[in-house]
């Protein structure tokens, strides 16, 4: 195999009430908005532009979560290349619609129907796990907050010793 190309990709997750926005071009096939950063930008300024231009989405706040390596693909031309994607929650106002390249938006939601790419996949796979596990947007707790509570009677804790009362994002 030739040289792979490392092409720097900032990807977007929307979560609202309907699923987590993705899109589609004409292959029917949806994934998470985002693409390439240019020269000079940040993948998560990246993910942010590239969700106002693929949806007319307007970003104001992104949180990065992970990095995710997708596997390794054939370019259209010679070669191979392989998308290292920085994912970002990010919070936007407006109505997605199709914009640019992008024909179709929809929600996904497990068992919803939407045909997704089996990168979009592991990604929302692995950003599930994270918000299963609190590991996103949680305030941590340290031993001192832990006794102070415990000695007032406040806050309740789960198993990983962080309070349900805390607000999952900032």
């Amino acid at each position: 195999m030739s040289r792979v190309r490392k092409r720097r990709r900032g990807t977007a997750i929307v979560e609202t009430e309907e699923g987590i926005l993705v899109t589609a071009g004409r292959g029917g096939v949806f994934i998470l908005p985002g693409g390439g950063a240019n020269k000079d930008e940040s993948r998560t300024e990246a993910a942010m532009r590239e969700l106002r231009e693929e949806t007319g989405l307007h970003p104001h706040h992104a949180k990065y979560l992970f990095r995710h390596v997708g596997k390794v693909n054939k370019s259209h031309g010679h070669g191979y290349f392989q998308d290292h994607h920085t994912v970002c929650l990010v919070k936007a106002t407006g109505t997605a619609r199709p914009h640019h390249e992008v024909k179709h938006v929809a929600y996904y939601k497990h068992g919803s129907g939407v045909r997704i790419s089996g990168t979009t996949r592991e990604i929302i796979e692995r950003y599930y796990a994270y918000k299963k596990h609190g590991r996103i947007g949680q305030k941590r707790i340290t031993i001192v907050n832990r006794m102070l509570e415990w000695l007032t009677g406040t806050g309740r804790h789960t198993s990983q010793g962080v309070t349900d009362d805390y607000q999952f994002y900032d």
